[in-house]
């Protein structure tokens, strides 16, 4: 029989005892985090894997972060403050009230209409919550600033658009990225000429600029913009290492090899790989 969600809350309770792990037993909250960041961005990762037709190692890691929920749910447990059965409880009630759509009256016959009434019922539960006593409480209040910046910026953007703030259409957006380069080649070109830190922090703002307005076309073509460029990464990872294998094979180091050498192996990496 395969193992149920309930025996690996058994397991972790095992695991915490005083018959069990003594790595286990000393993690708390504060140990636990970054292994959970670690764990939700290996997920992340897998994803690719999964969408290429390789889902075994996104099946794993989704593994891995379930266990990580439950080792936080057992911390909570022993700390007398919740179980994992709160935290179930939680969600499920969460998600039943935030679908009225389909547990209730309302009606909702596009994915529009269901997301605006979901940033309404959040912002509702705040105010009951006492999360929103503040006359300047924002929107954008729910988005977190410690998430990463690609991240953050499809969010901020992504709940603005969902109040009617953004642009009409994704051709728009193209008219604000040219506007954007062309003024970070202005902040370039200035700060070349006069290369002191006022200028710098105009071409770091021209740069966040124009990221920010890629992101905007990423969530116009319902493309996150985290995930992308992981991929890009991944992509770039494949073709360098190609590069360095050729090399190896020739007891070639980068050091003896010409840009245009190495420009001829990275199209051959793009043609066997991609």
């Amino acid at each position: 029989m395969p193992a149920t969600f309930n025996d690996l809350i058994d397991l972790m309770d095992r695991l915490r005892s005083p018959s069990g792990c003594p790595w286990d037993r000393e993690q708390t909250y504060a140990t636990l985090a970054p292994m959970l960041l670690e764990e939700a961005y290996e997920a992340f990762d897998a994803v690719e894997e999964a969408r290429s037709g390789r889902p075994d190692e996104l099946r794993d890691e989704l593994g891995d972060l379930l266990f990580q929920i439950i080792f936080y749910a057992q911390v909570a447990k022993e700390r007398g403050e919740f179980t994992i059965a709160d935290v179930t409880d939680s969600i499920y009630t969460k998600m039943v009230r935030r679908h009225p759509h389909v547990f209730g009256d309302v009606r909702a016959d596009d994915s529009a209409t269901v997301l605006l009434n979901w940033e309404a019922m959040k912002a509702e539960e705040r105010r009951i919550a006492g999360k929103n006593e503040e006359l300047n409480a924002s929107l954008l209040d729910g988005v977190s600033s410690k998430a990463p910046s690609l991240m953050e910026a499809h969010q901020l953007s992504t709940k603005a658009a969902r109040v009617g703030f953004d642009w009409e259409n994704v051709t728009a957006i193209f008219d604000k990225l040219h506007e954007e380069i062309e003024e970070l080649q202005i902040a370039i070109h200035d700060h070349t000429s006069s290369p002191d830190e006022t200028h710098h922090a105009r071409v770091r703002e021209e740069i966040g600029d124009l990221l920010f307005v890629v992101t905007n076309i990423a969530r116009q073509m319902q493309v996150e913009p985290e995930a992308a460029l992981k991929l890009t990464n991944r992509k770039f990872r494949r073709r360098f290492r190609y590069i360095e294998e050729r090399l190896r094979e020739r007891n070639q180091k980068f050091e003896a090899t010409a840009l245009d050498e190495m420009e001829t192996l990275w199209q051959e990496a793009k043609a066997i790989a991609d």
